[in-house]
């Protein structure tokens, strides 16, 4: 077992790689008494289209499996696996994202019994056409309820906009529609060629001893057998199809809701460091530019245009980047025509300086090591931020390394105006 000192926070990861491709790391910290486990595949909404297991061809599935697979695989021939890590102390959970899907527990007692229970319950599929079923009714009406949501729609409109008639436009969950194709062969389909251990994490942090951590793992996973994995051949996201610079829809809401975006089209960093500082850089720039404590915000603000509901953010997956603005606005075609006269010249702007950039980086190093505290935020955050070799704990060094020529390169890297678009949500009945 290998293991990495990460000295600015004062904290050991251990590594290992078992025989069937598995990846483990271990963060014990002895002065918590709890113990989180998280463990995730790297397959997630986006991965519709695919060369199965047992085929040459690449093959559609339907949009929303790999949501429905994490529901289904809690529920087992002998009951739900959530009443059986409630009898045994633990809460646990699971989530699916565009990319990866992950199942977790925590729990302060039977540490051991309970994740033995996550390894063999993700690792042990049972679908039955019955089981699919009546799932689908269920997660019909979790669809529906996203739908009524009006910041959810937001975002997907915001989606829509930048990557038309793509899986990334989707519903997680997939739509009413999709969901009622799903088979179980799919999710065995699905399960076969995304669930083996070379495709997943499993990332435990908390009072634990790492060796018998790992003796434990080895053990149980040397109980399986796993079929020899092929490369998993997925399709690919078109990232420089045209954008739709425009669109409203009505719902019910007392305000318009507005949000402005900008999808990457740049060649991204090959290096993981140097990935993770063009993420940090595109971050910078929206926070210079739209924090509440910037220039641009109070002025807008004191004008009436944004109100507190104004946000930034930058979002960088496998496969794709966008970067966006979002907030409630009577006046949200000003809004709109604002934010992205700021964006567009942020190498302009009185917040892009060597003063401004310090002080943003001791708050992103604050919020970081106040982060450190949870368990949770460790166990959520590391999985998802995974470069390759750069984990979560390589964070504050990076921070420190960035520099306003690093942000100027990378946000001009990224800047397009062809790819600006803006979609609106006014009350029923505004619409002209």
């Amino acid at each position: 077992m290998e293991s990495k000192s990460y000295k600015k926070i004062n904290e050991v990861l251990f590594v290992e790689k078992f025989e069937n491709g598995l990846q483990v790391y271990f963060l014990p910290k002895r002065d918590f008494h709890k113990v989180y486990a998280v463990f995730t595949t790297n397959y997630g909404s986006i991965d519709n289209e695919f060369v199965p297991l047992t085929s040459t061809e690449m093959e559609r599935v339907p949009d929303g499996i790999a949501h429905f697979l994490e529901h289904k695989l809690f529920e087992k021939e002998d009951g739900d696996v959530f009443q059986k890590f409630s009898m045994q102390g633990a809460s646990s959970n699971a989530f699916t994202t565009f990319s990866k899907t992950s199942y977790l527990f925590h729990a302060t007692s039977n540490v051991y019994e309970n994740l033995k229970l996550l390894l063999d319950f993700v690792q042990t599929p049972y679908f039955t056409k019955e089981s699919v079923d009546k799932e689908k009714g269920i997660i019909a009406q979790e669809i529906q309820m996203y739908q009524d949501d009006a910041n959810w729609r937001l975002f997907f409109g915001l989606l829509q906009n930048l990557y038309p008639e793509t899986s990334i436009s989707i519903d997680i969950a997939g739509t009413v529609a999709s969901i009622q194709e799903i088979t179980a062969d799919d999710l065995y389909k699905c399960y076969e060629t995304f669930y083996h251990p070379s495709n997943m994490t499993l990332f435990v942090v908390g009072n634990f001893d790492e060796n018998e951590m790992l003796h434990f793992i080895r053990e149980n996973q040397a109980e399986k057998s796993f079929i020899q994995q092929k490369e998993i051949l997925r399709s690919e996201i078109n990232e420089t199809s045209e954008v739709l610079s425009h669109r409203e829809i009505e719902m019910e809401v007392v305000r318009p809701k507005f949000i402005f975006g900008q999808k990457g089209v740049d060649n991204l960093p090959e290096c993981e460091r140097e990935l993770l500082k063009y993420k940090l850089s595109i971050s910078a720039i929206g926070q210079l530019l739209f924090s509440h404590s910037s220039e641009h915000y109070l002025h807008l603000y004191e004008a009436g245009i944004i109100d507190d509901t104004f946000d930034e953010e930058f979002s960088l997956d496998r496969g794709f980047h966008f970067f966006s603005v979002s907030g409630d606005s009577e006046n949200y075609h000003k809004a709109i025509q604002e934010v992205q006269r700021i964006f567009e010249h942020f190498d302009e702007s009185p917040e892009f300086t060597e003063e401004k950039l310090a002080l943003l980086k001791k708050r992103m190093l604050g919020k970081y090591f106040q982060s450190l505290n949870s368990l949770e935020f460790i166990a959520n955050q590391f999985s998802q931020s995974l470069f390759g070799e750069i984990t979560l704990f390589d964070l504050p060094e990076v921070i420190e390394e960035l520099t306003l020529a690093d942000v100027e390169k990378y946000g001009k890297a990224f800047l397009n105006p062809e790819y600006f678009t803006s979609f609106v949500i006014l009350p029923r009945g505004d619409r002209k």
